[in-house]
């Protein structure tokens, strides 16, 4: 079979792509490695799948060029992806901070939109295809794929390779694209784990594991960034939305702030509470705003069984630090296995960002996951993905 393009990789770039390939009359052959495509689709969100956020710009992504994506968002933008999906039955349903997920159905949901469309246009989607061997041809690509204890080839003038990133091998990820790319000397942003959770070990550790399950809304910053929602206590250490996004912001040695009352003022509440009754405990006052055991665990840094009448000036500023600026050095993060996503990839500066063709080699294109663009937590990295592989059928 003749086609216009082959697309190694059957996540959200790679459907997009096929998808968006087939409303203009382009034939494509999809080679999935596992045996079903969208895998990390339909695990996203618990398996309900938040497939964009209303509020994504180019601001939300790291990437050596934080200018990169504008143009692929605005050739296809938050109101394309809504209007595609519930073109498609599927209506948009926010939860928190813009993040939309589909309203009374799921992530299998979302995915059989893809494959119903490919199956429409003749789309070509073969899963179990591990691909061994790409050569490059003067005029297009030769695909070699093992299938079923068969090794077959295909020849098509375009290539995609939309493979993603490294998180979550379990689920088949592979460093497939960033391989490729090396050995064709395309230069590769230093790939790390993102949207991660951080471990503490050393004399912290059983402070925090004693807190495992708990969690408390705080705001969470370095000097680039801050994000305010919950953080989660575990045994290893800190997880939960902020922490997942502070994350990608933080290196390995470096220290961050958790404000663990944001919006408060815990020293004037103290003054306050000293007007209506001096004899109030520290951790009576506290258990207004957090679960006692966690107020418990805070009397290993702070007089929280003293009156808030007899605090001392020095007393109040630890209280005021500890709150307000309590500081975290993690020993590392969990990894790619508990990694949402993967900070790094292949350089934008390879790429056109008008098409995201392959600089260096005609009619290669680079989509998703594997490219050196990070989201946000919250839907982000979804809408990178369908951009990215809208854009690129635009060029097959």
């Amino acid at each position: 079979m003749e086609v216009d393009a082959i697309i190694i990789g059957a996540g959200a770039c790679g459907l997009m792509c096929a998808v968006q390939a087939g409303y203009l009359g382009k034939r494509v052959i999809l080679l999935e490695k596992n045996d079903q495509p969208g895998a990390k689709i339909l695990i996203s969100g618990g398996g309900r799948c938040n497939y964009t956020n209303t509020y994504a710009t180019d601001e939300q992504f790291i990437s050596e060029n934080k200018h990169f994506v504008k143009s692929a968002f605005t050739q296809w933008t938050v109101a394309d992806t809504i209007s595609f999906f519930e073109t498609y039955g599927i209506d948009g349903k926010e939860k928190t901070l813009g993040q939309l997920f589909p309203d009374g159905k799921n992530a299998k949901d979302v995915v059989s939109v893809f494959t119903s469309i490919c199956e429409d246009f003749g789309q070509q989607l073969i899963c179990n295809a591990d691909v061994s061997d790409i050569e490059i041809l003067t005029d297009g690509f030769t695909i070699k794929y093992e299938k079923g204890g068969k090794s077959r080839t295909i020849t098509a003038p375009k290539l995609v390779i939309a493979t993603g990133g490294l998180p979550i091998p379990k689920m088949g990820a592979t460093d497939f694209a960033l391989r490729f790319a090396r050995k064709h000397g395309l230069k590769i942003v230093e790939t790390v784990p993102a949207l991660v959770p951080l471990t503490i070990t050393g004399k912290d550790e059983e402070w925090y594991a004693q807190l495992s399950g708990n969690s408390v809304f705080c705001e969470v910053s370095n000097d680039r960034i801050a994000f305010e929602e919950n953080i989660l206590f575990t045994h290893w250490g800190l997880s939960g939305p902020a922490i997942l996004q502070i994350s990608s912001y933080w290196k390995r040695g470096e220290v961050f702030n958790i404000d663990l009352l944001p919006h408060q003022d815990i020293t004037a509440l103290i003054d306050a509470e000293r007007q209506q009754s001096g004899k109030t405990l520290l951790s009576t006052l506290f258990n207004r705003f957090y679960a006692k055991k966690f107020t418990d665990a805070l009397g290993k840094y702070l007089p929280v069984e003293k009156q808030v009448a007899s605090l001392t000036k020095s007393e109040l500023e630890l209280i005021e630090e500890t709150i307000h600026r309590f500081k975290v050095k993690p020993a590392g993060d969990k990894g790619y296995d508990k990694a949402e996503v993967m900070r790094g990839g292949i350089a934008t500066d390879e790429l056109s960002s008008k098409t995201l063709e392959c600089k260096k080699v005609p009619g290669l294109y680079f989509g998703g996951e594997c490219v050196d663009v990070t989201g946000w937590l919250g839907g982000y990295n979804f809408q990178w993905a369908w951009a990215s592989g809208f854009v690129i059928a635009q060029n097959l």
